[in-house]
């Protein structure tokens, strides 16, 4: 299997329309991967928090169709990172987008952990309620989106509903790039599972990002990492090498489910 992260380079004096139409062309380049991430939130900037409103669209709006074009023109998988969705009836959501090589929006996924502690995205975003998984012909995708990272009960969650990558796009600040990495990796053991981590580049919001997007194997070990600034990388690995691990070494099998506190006595 054939991975490539493009790690965009997130700059506010590039306008939106600007970044789009370079995203898809940079997908374009990737033919011959099967599955192609973008980063979180790479149309607005994952902390410009005041461009969010006016700048979000529905699944259907000009990105879901440049990216769907970008799929289909390169024959594979995309993972387009997310962006920032209108919903009609409800909040704007940070959503990430699916697409498969016929340029069909097979999954969407509504970031069910919002960062902020009740400021930016906590305050001015809904919260999605959704595990998505997605079946390939390289195996079950699991989606999550970059604070999802700090949280292992979604990846477990995941887990259990078959998942054997996961793809995990971010715009995750470099004050705390070691937190991403070891996230990163202690997820993929954990579960026994390929993480495909794409990060952002550059800074907006004032905020600058830590790059150093990353593929780690089931058994924590980094296949490829990239450096701080933009950068296309690419990978090839084995998928079935999660099952091997998992039947080499069976610690998912001896799960105790259902651990209660104990009663208290007196």
């Amino acid at each position: 299997m054939r991975v490539s992260l493009i790690q965009l380079d997130v700059d506010p004096a590039e306008s939106p329309d600007a970044r789009r139409s370079r995203a898809a062309a940079l997908v374009r380049r990737q033919h011959g991967s099967d599955l192609v991430v973008l980063p979180e939130l790479w149309l607005l900037g994952g902390f410009a928090y005041d461009a969010w409103s006016d700048g979000a669209e529905p699944l259907d709006g000009p990105t879901a169709e440049a990216m769907s074009e970008a799929a289909k023109d390169a024959g594979v998988w995309l993972h387009a990172g997310s962006i920032v969705e209108r919903d009609p009836d409800g909040p704007i959501y940070n959503t990430s987008m699916l697409y498969s090589p016929t340029g069909e929006l097979t999954r969407s996924y509504r970031k069910i952990h919002r960062f902020g502690f009740d400021q930016g995205e906590a305050a001015v975003m809904g919260a999605g309620t959704e595990l998505v998984t997605a079946g390939t012909e390289f195996g079950t995708l699991g989606l999550a989106t970059c604070y999802d990272l700090r949280f292992p009960e979604l990846f477990r969650a995941l887990l259990d509903a078959g998942t054997e990558i996961f793809v995990v796009p971010a715009a995750w600040p470099a004050r705390r790039r070691e937190h991403w990495t070891l996230f990163a990796r202690a997820r993929a053991v954990e579960e026994q599972a390929f993480v495909l981590a794409c990060n952002t580049a550059g800074t907006h919001g004032g905020v600058e990002q830590g790059g150093r997007s990353l593929v780690v194997d089931p058994w924590g070990a980094v296949l490829a990492e990239a450096g701080a600034g933009e950068e296309v990388l690419t990978v090839e690995f084995d998928p079935a090498e999660a099952a091997r691990a998992r039947q080499e070494f069976p610690v998912l099998r001896d799960r105790v489910m259902g651990i209660r506190a104990p009663a208290e006595r007196g």
